[in-house]
């Protein structure tokens, strides 16, 4: 007689699954998006709208989409400005030179970063004091400018003026004179017009632009040369830096494709009385609210839409013989809107009536008001 050995494995009968219906099974492959399937370039599009930590984490997820990420057309903003995971959204930081140091050393990392993925900008944004000798951040940008492909960035927002989130015991040794604060104001602009300088040949294309500005004739001269310009904003350098009237109005004629124009201008107190004029075909709109003492003596603006300008106290007392006399050197804000914007609609965000040249005022003397700098405007000693 044989004998059977049936082992315990033959004995339990195996764990069975339970039946799943064909239809449901097809609605749970319904369920997830077949996005390996798509195209090449649809899976870059989509992957276009994610920001930079999300698409390094899509690089983690499998080899496929890694290599996606890495494709240059995924790389097309360098922003310097954001403060990563730091300090997100917030302004007047007091930071330790220990957060200092980690934030430099991102700066640097990211460069390489997108060095190595062989970007293709369409936007720079930076906030580092090109004056800075020590961190050389005016060598790193024009690194980046070197080794990647900016010939068609079109949006630049640059702070040359300030580091972000560097730390004020940085600078308790340095000197406070004013000899001192001018060699260091020259070492920025000297800085800032070489890299304007490599924006002129690596970046031609740029059509929206947004910068500190020293008025310099070097600096003018290099800012003319980007044609494509559409949208601009000028911010004051210096407060003690005067702007001259025929480099305001030479910039604004060598600019053919201007559309919008914001200038903030501090007009010092030596230059008090002085007036400018604006001519441009191209420009629709003007914003020189934030500017202070800037009065406009003739405006040639035939395609102007829009204006907003607003009159600044600066707390200065004048006798009246001094006020008047340099009142009378300018001309009422509504005369000379009425003989150089034909096509005007809005001042000062009010919209305005077609008839509104016709009137002496009208319905535009609460808003002259509030912007205009002539003796009927205007009659108080305290400026």
């Amino acid at each position: 007689m044989t004998t059977k050995i049936i082992t315990s494995a033959v004995i339990m009968s195996p764990r069975k699954r339970p039946l799943v219906p064909v239809k449901s099974r097809r609605k749970e492959a319904e369920e997830y998006f077949p996005f390996n399937y798509l195209p090449v370039e649809c899976q870059l599009h989509v992957l276009s709208f994610l920001n930079e930590v999300d698409k390094c984490s899509c690089a983690l997820v499998c080899l496929s989409w890694s290599c996606l990420v890495r494709s240059w057309k995924l790389w097309r903003v360098a922003d310097y400005s954001r403060r990563g995971v730091f300090h997100l959204g917030q302004e007047g930081l007091l930071v330790s030179n220990r957060e200092f140091e980690r934030w430099k050393s991102w700066v640097h990392h990211y460069t390489h970063h997108l060095i190595s993925r062989r970007a293709s900008l369409l936007t720079l944004k930076a906030s580092f004091d090109l004056g800075d000798h020590c961190n050389k951040w005016g060598e790193l940008l024009g690194h980046l400018l070197d080794n990647v492909h900016c010939r068609d960035l079109s949006h630049l927002d640059l702070n040359w003026t300030f580091t972000l989130l560097e730390p004020l015991d940085l600078k308790v040794n340095s000197s406070s004179s004013s000899h001192q604060d001018s060699i260091t104001k020259m070492d920025q602009v000297t800085s800032f017009q070489e890299l304007l300088t490599k924006l002129t040949h690596s970046c031609p294309r740029i059509s929206k632009m947004r910068l500190h500005f020293d008025w310099s004739d070097l600096s003018v001269s290099l800012l003319t040369q980007f044609q494509q310009l559409r949208v601009l904003e000028l911010k004051y350098f210096w407060v003690f830096k005067g702007v001259n009237p025929s480099t305001l109005q030479n910039l604004t004629k060598s600019l053919p494709n201007l559309k919008s124009l914001t200038l903030q201008i501090l007009v010092p107190l030596r230059n008090l009385g002085i007036s400018y004029t604006l001519e441009s075909q191209s420009l629709e709109f003007l914003d020189v609210s934030p500017s202070r003492g800037l009065v406009f003596s003739c405006l040639k603006l035939p395609a102007l839409r829009e204006l907003r300008a607003k009159k600044i106290v600066r707390g200065i007392t004048l006798d009246r013989r001094t006020r008047l006399r340099i009142q009378r050197r300018w001309p009422c804000l509504y005369h000379v809107l009425r003989e150089g914007t034909p096509k005007l609609q809005a001042l000062n965000n009010e919209r305005l009536l077609s008839t509104w040249r016709g009137e002496t005022y009208g319905e535009l003397s609460t808003i002259l008001e509030q912007s205009c700098y002539c003796v009927q405007h205007l009659d108080s000693w305290l400026w």
